[in-house]
């Protein structure tokens, strides 16, 4: 939550400085660049009213719990840069052979601090997205990304404007193209990860493999028949099929099935919950005289 409360404050101060600077100083790149912050606010936004929401306990309309909303924010959040991405590149393409004055040399300086800004957000994000498996965070961590990418062509261009003269005047809106690229890249990357969390993609392949190990690990399991795990916000749901002695009765298989079930939670804080499925183990009777 601090880290998209950040997020939220950082870009929308910076949308308002640099829509301001855009204006004063004819730079339409820095516009664009402004457009494309302000509407990561309206993301943050977003973000922030779903990891609230995702938070809340599960209900009986609801008995998975709510954290389904944080990769439904994730894919808004990406859907929103795509589509303020193929904005601002119609607009800079209509403005390539108009006439206008270079920007001041102060414009430089503001994209470069921006440059800096969201790079150093970037960096802070990813860590907390990581850190707590959050689609939604690791969102913004990219799309902060993004922006730094975008606020480095800016900055050359500007610096091309500034110093090679008017006839290099298409560079402020050839830098907003390098900035439309970058958001689509980024958007189509981000959109990608948080519908396939939506799809009940199965988890990385290390960590089902070290749930399954600790699932056999336990005392009268023969092997694990199936393993599916899919992420539900920040955490996960396994479902196991476990296969014991056929020949146990229902009340030891129900035990042997709770062992596996708080194994699974205690050694795995990520796991929120695990359904267990027992299957008999083919059973091979021994040899009279042996």
């Amino acid at each position: 939550m601090r880290a998209a409360r950040l997020g939220l404050a950082v870009n929308l101060l910076l949308g308002i400085v640099k829509l301001v600077a855009g204006f004063l100083g004819q730079s339409f790149a820095l516009i664009a660049d402004a457009i494309n912050s302000l509407g990561d606010s309206l993301a943050s936004v977003v973000v922030v009213v779903a990891l609230w929401f995702a938070q809340r306990p599960a209900d009986a309309e609801h008995p998975y719990g709510h954290t389904r909303a944080e990769a439904v924010a994730a894919s808004n959040v990406a859907l929103l840069v795509i589509l303020s991405a193929l904005f601002v590149g119609w607009e800079a393409i209509q403005r390539l052979n108009l006439p206008h004055h270079p920007p001041p040399v102060w414009t430089l300086w503001i994209a470069a601090a921006n440059v800096i800004i969201k790079e150093s957000l970037y960096r802070y994000n990813v860590r907390v997205g990581q850190r707590i498996g959050s689609t939604a965070i690791l969102a913004n961590a990219w799309d902060h990304r993004s922006d730094a990418l975008c606020a480095c062509a800016v900055l050359i261009g500007l610096g091309i404007v500034r110093w090679a003269g008017p006839a290099y005047l298409w560079a402020d809106e050839a830098a907003a193209l390098i900035v439309v690229a970058a958001i689509l890249w980024s958007g189509s990357r981000l959109f990608q990860r948080s519908a396939s969390e939506l799809l009940d993609l199965q988890a990385d392949q290390d960590f089902v493999q070290r749930i399954r190990q600790a699932a056999e690990s336990v005392d009268r399991v023969s092997a694990v028949e199936k393993l599916w795990v899919r992420k539900t916000g920040l955490e996960y749901l396994a479902d196991i099929h476990i296969q014991v002695d056929a020949q146990l009765t229902v009340e030891e298989g129900h035990r042997i099935g709770h062992l596996v079930k708080d194994q699974l939670l205690n050694q795995f804080s990520k796991l929120r919950d695990v359904l267990v499925h027992l299957e008999p183990y083919p059973h091979r009777p021994e040899r009279e005289g042996l």
